[in-house]
């Protein structure tokens, strides 16, 4: 059986992307890399943003099924929105491509990368915001304004995790979850 070259070209961008960022990544560097013609990436995708398009779909979609792997239907609503949370900005930290990205859009701005950056953003909130819907449907929690209530969130799940970090000690994951409690869920009662 043939190679599935699209496979292929998806990865070698993937890399070129992780390396170089998106604006130093060509489509030449990414043939090489696949090992195919130039005119091969042409034939399944018309550009290098509709190729980097694919790429940060299958990464959100693959952040989405790390979330959904860290709940558990049986421990309280706040516990399952803090694992959710851990796992998307664990896997965040790790994942290569997030981190060139994350790096290249504070260095240059590139575009390109902010506006994908807010797309992922934008997904994990609509993520948390089916889920918020959910624990409002069971009575879990009250009625609230969804899209505010997953907004902040995931800020605030940011902010005590890298932000506090740059001047105390980081906090460990029961107090992160506490922290969130106190909050958002005590506050909305």
């Amino acid at each position: 059986m043939a190679p599935d070259r699209r496979k292929m070209i998806v990865e070698a961008a993937t890399k070129s992307f992780s390396l170089f960022g998106f604006k130093a990544t060509t489509m030449d560097q990414v043939a090489k890399l696949a090992n195919v013609g130039k005119g091969t990436i042409y034939t399944f995708f018309k550009n290098k943003e509709e190729l980097f398009e694919e790429i940060i779909s299958t990464l959100v979609k693959e952040m989405i099924a790390e979330a959904e792997s860290a709940i558990d239907p049986n421990i309280p609503f706040t516990e399952n929105v803090h694992r959710a949370l851990s796992r998307l900005l664990a896997f965040r930290s790790q994942h290569q491509l997030m981190i060139k990205l994350i790096q290249e859009e504070a260095d240059m701005g590139t575009l390109a990368v902010s506006e994908k950056l807010q797309h992922m953003e934008n997904e994990i909130i609509a993520y948390l915001r089916t889920k918020i819907e959910a624990a409002i449907a069971k009575g879990a929690i009250p009625q609230v304004n969804t899209e505010i209530t997953s907004f902040l969130l995931l800020k605030m799940y940011i902010a005590l995790v890298s932000d506090w970090e740059r001047n105390h000690e980081p906090l460990s994951s029961e107090e992160i979850a506490e922290t969130m409690k106190v909050f958002l869920v005590r506050g909305l009662e």
